[in-house]
């Protein structure tokens, strides 16, 4: 187990952590210790990838495990949010932001089944920055509505939209991706000629 790994897995082990803190309360300022779980959480994702390229650590265990360990932070904290904070969160926009997710995941596997990855583009990784961002704002707004003069309730609703945006947006440039990969005229041919074919 390298670091890279390690800090992949406290990221899982935390989501447990951020659901007890938003629904406790026992807590005092629940929000600020679900944020603070949150935030922690969000910033393995960027170490764990860059220590793994940078040491070179890369591993198979990481490639699978990091994926499964984003899409559980924050399928979790929005989840959670539409109980404690339906106002803020309607719980359509996360059945949309979810279900990119799962078909993205899909067409990966189907992708990888034809010996060829789809990789991350731009818009995915906005959608990642978006999410953490909208999140972050949704928990605080919750309990403090306005923070620093900043009117948070108006403003996680402005990054959640943003969030459903960015989703819709990368998951039509994964599709795009997919279609031209897939109706090349290079596979196309490997495909006839593998003996699965025959």
């Amino acid at each position: 187990m390298n670091l890279p790994n390690g800090l992949t897995l406290l990221r899982i082990f935390l989501v447990p952590l951020l659901i007890a803190a938003l629904f406790s309360t026992r807590l005092p300022d629940q929000e600020l210790y679900a944020t603070g779980i949150f935030l922690a959480a969000a910033f393995t994702d960027v170490f764990d990838g860059y220590l793994a390229r940078r040491r070179r650590q890369v591993t198979t265990l990481g490639i699978l495990l990091d994926p499964i360990a984003d899409k559980l932070l924050i399928a979790a904290a929005l989840i959670s949010l539409v109980q404690v904070a339906p106002r803020l969160v309607p719980a359509w926009i996360v059945v949309v932001i979810l279900g990119r997710e799962f078909a993205v995941t899909g067409l990966r596997a189907i992708a990888s089944s034809h010996g060829f990855t789809i990789a991350a583009n731009e818009l995915g990784k906005a959608k990642m920055i978006s999410q953490v961002v909208a999140i972050t704002m949704i928990i605080l707004g919750h309990r403090y509505p306005h923070l620093l003069g900043l009117n948070l309730r108006l403003w996680s609703r402005v990054a959640l939209w943003s969030v459903m945006g960015f989703a819709l947006l990368s998951a039509f440039a994964y599709f795009r991706k997919f279609w031209c990969q897939i109706n090349s005229p290079l596979l196309k041919a490997k495909v006839e000629s593998s003996p699965a074919r025959k």
